[in-house]
């Protein structure tokens, strides 16, 4: 973090809204876009 100057940002305990748009976003990449059995080759995926 501190190689690339960002700041880590951590969700307050028991607040679930914080981390819901980057949960929904994985949640989508992994069930929609990436296919179950992965991709042959980096050109594929791209």
């Amino acid at each position: 973090m501190w190689r690339y100057q960002m700041t880590q940002s951590i969700s307050r305990r028991g607040n679930c809204w914080d981390n819901s748009p980057m949960e929904r976003f994985f949640r989508s990449l992994k069930t929609e876009w990436v296919p179950t059995t992965g991709y042959q080759s980096f050109s594929t995926a791209q």
